[in-house]
């Protein structure tokens, strides 16, 4: 069992909700439009996690770390943003026990937080689409600060604006960008085990729990107490 914490952070894609099968059609629309083969979703899984802009690059490549053609880049990142504006959330869906947790969470007078790399566009519309947003006391993307995970700056920037200290916040992920954010700002971190992590093996980020549902976390998590 945690401390008292006042405040879960989650992260959105792999975490709260498989995204993949949407991001993959946006990907391999994009690809078609190139005139380059289609990477499916076991690639696409491998791809997340880094924000949008590196999810182009690595599929333009099909190099996790490949850098395409300047020009190359620019028009596939154009047409995948296109692409997946027209279907953010058609198959993307809730992991089992999100909504339970969310909802057990909010009851036991805990805030809540999404911190995620997706650029605010997509995060927006994603969370309204799922009917979540509204439970997130605040919502930070890949692109509303200066600096993303793993770069503790999120984390931070959520405890300052609601007024909650590092030592009771808590950062659910399922990387590790997660963890390294986590630890970066001086918080402890839960990761869910069926994520995507580059097909790194979680356990290797060494967070402070794993768990294969988040539901796991109604017994971990006493009821909040406001600091």
């Amino acid at each position: 069992m945690f401390n008292q914490k006042e405040l879960v952070l989650f992260d959105l894609d792999g975490t709260l909700v498989d995204t993949v099968p949407d991001l993959t059609t946006a990907i391999d629309t994009m690809q078609a439009a190139l005139g380059l083969p289609p990477h499916g979703e076991d690639k696409v899984r491998l791809w997340v996690g880094n924000g949008m802009d590196r999810l182009v690059r690595r599929a333009l490549t099909n190099d996790p770390d490949g850098e395409p053609d300047a020009a190359l880049y620019a028009r596939g990142r154009a047409l995948f943003m296109e692409a997946y504006a027209e279907r953010p959330c058609e198959k993307s869906r809730f992991y089992p026990g999100v909504e339970a947790i969310l909802d057990h969470l909010k009851a036991s007078g805990y805030k809540l937080g999404c911190i995620t790399n997706k650029n605010s566009r997509f995060t927006e519309t994603l969370l309204r689409i799922l009917g979540i947003h509204d439970d997130f006391a605040i919502v930070l993307s890949g692109d509303t600060l200066a600096r993303r995970k793993p770069d503790p700056l999120p984390l931070l920037h959520a405890g300052e604006k609601l007024g909650v200290s590092p030592e009771r916040m808590l950062m659910v992920g399922d990387s590790l960008t997660d963890v390294r954010a986590a630890r970066a700002a001086g918080v402890d971190v839960v990761c869910v085990s069926y994520g995507y992590n580059q097909g790194s093996d979680i356990r290797d980020a060494v967070p402070d729990r794993i768990v294969d549902s988040l539901t796991e976390l109604i017994g971990a998590l006493p009821p909040a107490v406001a600091a």
